[in-house]
């Protein structure tokens, strides 16, 4: 875990994020370059990094990339939708290579598919390992439902729509490793997010539409 801020139309909070390397012993990708670069080579360890996948580009999640990259040799990975929040960071640096969705990301024999789940970001994606049974998902979906909007560049109903589409149709007991906070399955996220979506409906029923028969 790394502590720092995150800022974003004008606030800025403080947070914490999770820290997410996945390889073996000899090799590694590494998720997301929060606050620390020291913070993360010392998960990292003495393995090769062959990748810095962003799952998005709020600052929290790319801050420290470009001196990651440069301290571990290892290319930036992000969606190219994420292009405009990338920018607010880092102006003068662009990323390495696009992510797309579908793309295999292959690391110690271990495949990771890029799901694009834009909402709480345009270019927001998740990572689904199927050979871990788990997906990384950054701040898309977490313990407790969808990631924040409301914010620039975000939207709850695109949100809703990646998340059923790319997520939801994983395995129910599929760990969900989040960007902050705790880890979570998706049967559990499935099963509240339809607990919420009836209560909405039911709390937007008009009162006069009843008759008495």
């Amino acid at each position: 875990m790394s502590s720092g801020t995150f800022s974003l139309d004008g606030e800025t909070f403080d947070v914490e994020n999770n820290i997410w390397v996945i390889g073996d012993d000899e090799e590694c990708i590494v998720i997301d370059a929060p606050h620390s670069v020291d913070d993360i080579i010392a998960v990292v360890g003495t393995r090769k990094v062959k990748a810095i996948v962003c799952t998005h580009a709020h600052d929290d999640h790319v801050r420290v990339a470009p001196d990651l990259s440069e301290a571990v040799n290892a290319p930036i990975l992000l969606h190219p939708n994420d292009k405009p929040l990338w920018n607010l960071t880092h102006p003068d640096r662009r990323w390495s290579s696009d992510l797309v969705d579908g793309q295999d990301i292959g690391v110690a024999g271990t495949r990771l598919l890029v799901l694009h789940t834009p909402g709480h970001a345009p270019g927001a994606v998740c990572l689904y390992a199927p050979d871990l049974d788990c997906v990384f998902t950054g701040d898309t979906l977490f313990d407790g439902g969808p990631g924040a909007t409301g914010r620039s560049h975000s939207d709850l109903t695109t949100l809703e729509s990646s998340i059923r589409a790319k997520l939801f149709v994983l395995p129910d007991d599929t760990t969900v490793h989040t960007g902050h906070g705790n880890s979570t399955t998706i049967g559990k996220e499935r099963a509240q997010m339809a607990a919420e979506q009836v209560a909405r409906l039911g709390s937007s029923a008009h009162p006069t539409s009843r008759r008495n028969t």
